[in-house]
């Protein structure tokens, strides 16, 4: 059985957007009371912005970007002289980073994959911790990615206790939606919670201009 993935289905809005590149998206919790969260597609299709190459700086190769989307990172680790390979279960998003001639896998990541010894670093930006709705399953999954001395870099929700998964829909301002998919929101503090299960340890937390995130490391 196929589990939803991020945004797909239905009207296929996360397809649309990525094709478009302005349309606005809004993350919603099929549950009316919650709060919908805005999803930033525009940074998405484009390049890497002063804050992912400022998390950027802090990796070391080979990097593995999970939910990459076209593959913005991707580009942006290649350009520094990192070596990198993307992860997306989107078929449009393959598509478009195929189109630029960079490395990208139409795979979950929770499939087998090219690891070798293992990845430097391991990416979970714009949201992607909440991929699957277990955030505890998936840093199980990157830990076991990782090289040895290895990071996960997690960018987070500024909410540091907010610890919700969910099942969402991903709405366009045209009235389209996805399919439901499992979710997940997850802050500084409750990532860290879950890190420590799985064999990560926290190393920073730092804010940069709005966007929250967190260095987690695979010990020896």
């Amino acid at each position: 059985m196929l589990v939803p993935t991020f945004g797909a289905g239905g009207q296929e809005t996360y397809a649309r957007a990525l094709v478009d590149g302005t349309a606005v998206l809004t993350l919603s919790d099929v549950r009316p009371s919650a709060r919908p969260v805005r999803v930033p597609v525009a940074r998405f299709t484009g390049p890497a912005d002063p804050v992912d190459l400022r998390v950027l700086a802090r990796a070391r190769g080979p990097v593995l970007d999970v939910g990459c989307g076209p593959g913005r990172m991707v580009a942006a680790a290649l350009r520094t002289g990192l070596p990198a390979l993307g992860v997306d279960v989107s078929r449009t998003a393959v598509r478009l980073a195929h189109a630029a001639g960079l490395p990208v896998l139409r795979r979950s990541v929770f499939e087998p994959l090219p690891a070798g010894p293992g990845f430097g670093t391991v990416l979970l930006l714009d949201g992607n911790i909440g991929i699957g709705g277990s955030p505890g399953r998936l840093l199980d999954r990157c830990r076991a990615l990782s090289a040895p001395g290895g990071t996960v870099l997690v960018e987070v929700d500024a909410d540091p206790d907010v610890d919700h998964a969910f099942t969402g829909v991903l709405r366009s301002d045209d009235g389209g939606s996805s399919e439901p998919f499992p979710w997940a929101h997850v802050g500084r503090t409750a990532l860290t919670r879950h890190a420590t299960r799985a064999g990560l340890a926290l190393v920073r937390p730092w804010t940069d201009e709005g966007r929250c995130f967190v260095e987690l490391v695979r010990g020896a």
